[in-house]
């Protein structure tokens, strides 16, 4: 039932909203995706989202910091220098995802199975390989139809 329930969200969240941001539909996938495959009670689900939802927030921010301003460096005309600069900043942005990953973890362990969130990162690559399917097949399908 509750499988059930989850398949036509997602059935009518991917045919209905077009004034819906793009972002949020995705995001309303992603929630239905990861709720069924880690089957989540209730209860769970109350505590799991919060902690997830923050740790997706601050994941967000540290890419967009990550790409932040790398689009005008002339990486063929860089220093030695200048790369060793930037080598600084890829470990320690490589260091604050490791740390944010090891946070989510710690938190995700007082509320649920050791198991559900080792089948989290399992549910997430899943999920993110069927958006990019989606997007491909799309992305042929356009082409394909252009005169």
């Amino acid at each position: 039932m509750k499988k059930s329930i989850l398949l036509l969200l997602f059935i009518l969240l991917s045919l209905t909203g077009f004034s819906q941001d793009k972002h949020e539909k995705i995001k309303a996938l992603k929630i239905a995706y990861i709720t069924e495959q880690l089957d989540l009670s209730k209860s769970e689900a109350e505590k799991f989202w919060p902690i997830y939802n923050k740790f997706d927030e601050s994941k967000s921010a540290l890419r967009e910091e990550a790409h932040k301003d790398k689009s005008d460096i002339d990486y063929t005309n860089l220093t030695e220098v200048e790369a060793n600069a930037m080598l600084v900043e890829m470990k320690t942005f490589n260091n604050k995802r490791s740390q944010l990953y090891n946070n989510l973890i710690t938190d995700l362990q007082k509320v649920i199975s050791a198991k559900k969130i080792v089948l989290l990162k399992k549910a997430e690559d899943d999920f993110n390989k069927k958006m990019f399917e989606e997007y491909r097949k799309r992305q042929h399908s356009e082409h394909k139809n252009k005169p």
